[in-house]
């Protein structure tokens, strides 16, 4: 794997890693709980999304 794409993969992780935080502290701050659930769901996506890029490395 090149520099660059290793970069590419780095920038995503660290992207997912965010974006599954923001999700995280957004549900927690929620009293709806079918928002809530779907926010904690999108949080697991973000999960499972930085999996895949990590296992790639």
């Amino acid at each position: 794997m090149s520099p660059k794409e290793l970069s590419y993969i780095e920038d995503a992780l660290s992207h997912e890693q965010f974006l599954q935080k923001q999700c995280e502290n957004a549900a927690s701050a929620m009293t709806d709980m079918q928002l809530k659930q779907c926010v904690k769901q999108m949080s697991n996506k973000h999960q499972q999304i930085f999996q895949q890029f990590f296992d790639l490395v």
